[in-house]
């Protein structure tokens, strides 16, 4: 991508990093085009707190792969949860809306058919029922609880773990 030295803005990231990007993608990032638009025009460097270089890394191939028409090639199956999480995080405070759609998607990829106690410690959610009240809305509500990865019983012993 050839680019003069005009059409770039450089984003300084949480861990100190500079990139010098393109416009267009700044333009990609609500957070970062809304700063453009309210500073003087001379701003030399933005700072995008939240983000780390490896996010922006992944951010420009991404950005690279749309560009090209080819955004469906994008993956992030080699990310972890919690990596997967902190990108998501990252992707939401720079308000990309593209993008965070995809994450959103595989996010929802990773938790389907998985176990409300999985889901509870992907996202970090206490349990506040009861096993009593636990096992009622289980039974209430069963048909929600078909083709989960775990079996009931095995949930509800994770629950009181």
């Amino acid at each position: 991508m050839a680019s003069s030295s005009s059409n770039l803005i450089s984003l300084k990231t949480s861990d100190g990093t500079v990139f010098k990007v393109e416009r267009a993608l700044a333009k990609t990032m609500k957070t970062v085009q809304a700063i453009i638009e309210e500073a003087d025009a001379n701003i030399s460097m933005i700072p995008i707190h939240n983000v780390f270089s490896h996010h922006m890394d992944m951010i420009i191939d991404y950005y690279k792969l749309s560009v090209a028409g080819k955004s469906k090639e994008f993956s992030v199956e080699k990310l972890d949860n919690d990596e997967l999480k902190d990108f998501l995080l990252a992707v939401h405070y720079l308000n990309m809306e593209d993008l965070f759609e995809v994450l959103t998607q595989a996010v929802a990829d990773r938790l389907e058919k998985k176990s409300v106690g999985y889901v509870r410690k992907y996202f970090g959610i206490e349990n506040d029922f009861t096993p009593e009240e636990y096992a009622a809305i289980r039974k209430k509500n069963d048909w929600a609880f078909k083709g989960d990865d775990i079996e009931p019983e095995e949930d509800e012993e994770k629950q009181e773990e």
